[in-house]
């Protein structure tokens, strides 16, 4: 066959995987993106994210589990995994919403213990944890609250 021949052959036979190449290409996008992602925390979270959050009902509270730091003063990385186990056993938390009823049962409490923007101290599994993208959030009744603190990075988070 001639060079001309050979040349108009390639342009007229269609590439055959150029579907699925685009299909996995685009799922990889999807999970590279995912990834990435950097974990909540109350500097990175905006207000159209939290509006996104389910509202607690009644006498509940949604509150952001703190996450700590990848490293520490003295320069030390932390891996992934023992990130995620400290996001999963901390105890502090930053109070995103409040139920409408949190707070409102004068038998009960004198006083409301916390409000929303406030960092709150709870037990290790207190509340419902719910996955969301980024991290998790939990779900604490009102009675749940042990305290409240100024700064969470003052309490000892083990990693």
């Amino acid at each position: 066959m001639s060079k001309e021949t050979l040349s108009t052959l390639d342009k007229e036979v269609p590439k055959i995987k150029l579907a699925l190449e685009e299909k996995y290409e685009e799922e990889n996008k999807e999970i590279n993106v995912g990834s990435t992602k950097e974990p909540l925390n109350p500097n990175n979270i905006g207000t159209e994210t939290v509006d996104e959050l389910p509202e607690p009902s009644g006498y509940r509270l949604l509150v952001l589990p703190f996450t700590p730091k990848e490293k520490t003063k003295g320069g030390i990385l932390f891996s992934q995994e023992s990130l995620d186990k400290a996001r999963i056993a901390t105890t502090c938390g930053y109070v995103l919403k409040m139920g409408d009823l949190a707070y409102k049962d004068k038998d009960k409490f004198g006083q409301p213990w916390c409000k929303k923007g406030d960092w709150v101290i709870f037990a290790r599994y207190a509340g419902s944890r719910l996955p969301i993208e980024g991290g998790e959030v939990r779900i604490l009744n009102d009675d749940e609250v042990l305290g409240t603190v100024k700064d969470p990075e003052s309490i000892l988070h083990l990693i």
